[in-house]
């Protein structure tokens, strides 16, 4: 592991905690909605799965617990770190170059559409066991809302920054 790499990661981190705390839509069982999603998913689609695994996970867990959220930041700490470890898996699957964002574009849809199950499902088991299952129901359209948006602004982004500039593709892990 690089100097350069680890700072790739503890950057992503940072931004992955901003984009959380920077809107945040307080949902019916005590948790809230953000744009958390965009950060890991650009993550895991230009950076590989070790990279979107750390930095959902700490950044999330981090805004959890600076923003109040204290209940949730080991919750989230999994659920986010397995979305962006699992997009960036099922993205990179069988491309020669490694780097997930080269996949065609249904590749990184069904990877965002896995990880959007995987938050939202996520999310539904740790708010039915902190507050019923009944009330996690609530949850899922805002969660499946937010991973959604995530996936669309991930790819955008990501695609974006590989033709702005393609050397970015050398820090893929």
């Amino acid at each position: 592991m690089t100097a350069l790499r680890i700072a790739l990661m503890a950057v992503l981190t940072a931004t992955v905690v901003v984009f959380t705390l920077l809107v945040r839509v307080p949902t019916p069982i005590k948790g809230y909605i953000s744009l958390c999603d965009v950060v890991i998913t650009f993550s895991a689609f230009l950076f590989g799965p070790w990279v979107a695994a750390i930095a959902g996970g700490l950044g999330t867990g981090i805004a959890d617990l600076i923003g109040g959220y204290a209940q949730w930041a080991p919750l989230s700490f999994v659920i986010h770190g397995a979305q962006g470890l699992l997009i960036a898996v099922i993205a990179r699957s069988g491309l020669a170059s490694g780097v997930p964002g080269d996949a065609n574009i249904l590749k990184l849809i069904l990877a965002g559409v896995v990880g959007m199950v995987v938050m939202a499902g996520g999310y539904y088991i740790a708010g039915g066991v902190l507050y019923g299952f009944e009330a996690a129901l609530v949850e899922i359209p805002l969660n499946l809302l937010q991973s959604g948006v995530g996936v669309v602004l991930g790819i955008a982004v990501s695609r974006a920054v590989l033709k702005a500039y393609p050397p970015v593709r050398s820090l893929s892990l």
